[in-house]
């Protein structure tokens, strides 16, 4: 069978090819130049205009749903919202790692080259109508985050974060692909349109088809970071360079998410032979919660915390997912899911940004005692850092507040008041643990002797701007929650 592509086809995914062309022209100057470097601004100048024309074509050709390279791609208000949020992140990460200590200056355009690729494979997860785009899509980001944490120049924790992170995502990655087999076998097609359709069914009357699905969930599952698949992330986190961990900590997880509504789009979770998994699926979000919740309580590391909080943040996300899940007022989990989304985007690329902004060597692991005073020294980054820590806490009127309550009440009003219950009890944990660098850089004696670091305009103008997108958009959260609302519509 003959396909044919038509220039609108191009003209969709023209946001990845502004990327990618974007992340060729350093690359190819560096090469004319005879392997040098050239100023790392103008590589950073060069990024900024690809994420820029790639932010213009996806805003115009939003507004309607479309299909791409015969229905293999879908572009959406739901993968219109995800590829602003990516193309966000990948600024402000790209921002951080031009100024981030441990980033080899020698080697700025290979890692602007891998980032804005990762980037590229994002967009391929988000736009992906069919199971094996989506596959190639996640193996696209995955492998540039390896390389982009093995480059770091800490010499130990970022070589075997490198290591655990390829072997245990090779592990994940294999058992989707296992179980997209699976649904191949029984449906007779991997577009996500067919599987929709054909899931209510197969669920109900075969098995070979519900172990694939379940496979499918897992190896998404690895990605958000869901318990019992959430291991790898403290020690990655720590091991990346914190621009790095800023972009995959965000990023990852907005597009795993993305893909993961379009699965429960299907109403597997409303099948009666299903139930069972659904009812596992609630506690393992309940235990992520408080895994995650506990797990941060007990660090000193402030990565390894943020780390920690991340895995509690999925949980409080799989509540809105399963609350989209099963039926009746669907829209309000999805909702409340992507709403939750940007605000966790923002929250925790500003508070890695600020960590970054602070240290002074590549193996650099501040604690919450290096914060002490800072508030006297630098008041300034101290209140960023303040306001996002409050809103990762959940405290209003910040941005966080409104996420959780979108995704609660979506959960109390599906009947999940349980889950809704966990969410507060794993909000409240996390008080100690987010107040904690406050108390110490507002209430304690500063150090008497701080490291020096230089002052980076450009992370610290980046990390002002989500802090002043919190508040902003914590006090416009109705207007923007009905533009979310829109953008989801179409696909539950």
């Amino acid at each position: 069978m003959q396909v044919e592509f038509s220039l609108i086809d191009f003209l969709l995914v023209a946001p990845a090819l502004a990327l990618f062309v974007a992340s060729c022209i350093p690359l190819l100057i560096k090469v004319l130049r005879g392997n040098q470097e050239q100023n790392d601004f103008a590589t950073l100048i060069y990024a900024y205009v690809g994420i820029v024309v790639a932010a213009g074509f996806s805003l115009a050709m939003s507004g309607s749903q479309r299909m791409a390279f015969d229905g293999a791609l879908v572009f959406d208000g739901l993968s219109s919202f995800t590829t602003v949020v990516v193309l966000m992140v990948t600024a402000v990460a790209l921002t951080f790692a031009r100024d981030g200590s441990a980033t080899n200056s020698r080697q700025f355009t290979e890692a602007m080259f891998l980032t804005l690729n990762a980037a590229v494979g994002m967009l391929t997860v988000v736009w992906s109508n069919d199971l094996i785009i989506t596959f190639v899509g996640i193996e696209l980001f995955s492998l540039c985050l390896y390389i982009l944490i093995a480059m770091s120049l800490e010499e130990r924790l970022s070589k075997e974060a490198a290591f655990k992170y390829f072997v245990l995502g090779s592990f994940a990655s294999a058992l989707m692909l296992y179980g997209i087999s699976f649904i191949y076998g029984t449906v007779g097609s991997t577009y996500i349109p067919d599987l929709i359709q054909a899931t209510p069914n197969l669920l109900a009357t075969n098995r070979l088809f519900l172990l694939g699905f379940v496979l499918l969930l897992t190896g998404i599952s690895f990605k958000i970071g869901v318990f019992p698949f959430h291991a790898w992330a403290p020690d990655v986190y720590q091991g990346s360079p914190t621009p790095l961990t800023a972009f995959m900590a965000t990023g990852v997880k907005a597009v795993s998410l993305a893909f993961l509504l379009r699965l429960v789009a299907s109403q597997a979770f409303t099948v009666e032979r299903f139930w069972p998994f659904v009812d596992v699926l609630q506690w393992l979000t309940v235990l992520t919660i408080l895994i995650g919740n506990v797990g941060a309580f007990r660090q000193k590391s402030l990565k390894r915390m943020l780390a920690y909080s991340s895995i509690a943040h999925s949980g409080y996300i799989m509540i809105g997912i399963i609350a989209a899940g099963i039926g009746g007022a669907g829209m309000l989990g999805a909702t409340g899911v992507m709403f939750y989304v940007f605000a966790y985007a923002i929250m925790t690329v500003g508070a890695f940004g600020v960590l970054h902004m602070l240290e002074v060597r590549p193996d650099s692991d501040l604690t919450s005692e290096d914060l002490r005073g800072l508030a006297a020294e630098r008041p300034w980054l101290a209140l960023l850092m303040t306001v996002l820590l409050l809103s990762l806490t959940g405290i209003p009127p910040t941005l966080g507040f409104f996420g959780k309550f979108f995704i609660f009440s979506a959960a109390v009003k599906q009947g999940l008041v349980w889950l809704a219950f966990w969410g507060v009890i794993g909000s409240v944990i996390s008080v100690y643990y987010y107040l904690r660098p406050v108390v110490a850089m507002y209430m304690e004696t500063p150090l008497l002797r701080r490291e020096t670091y230089q002052m980076k305009p450009l992370s610290y103008f980046a990390v002002a701007l989500m802090a002043l997108l919190i508040l902003v958009v914590g006090f416009a959260s109705e207007p923007f929650y009905q533009v979310v609302l829109t953008s989801v519509a179409k696909v539950f």
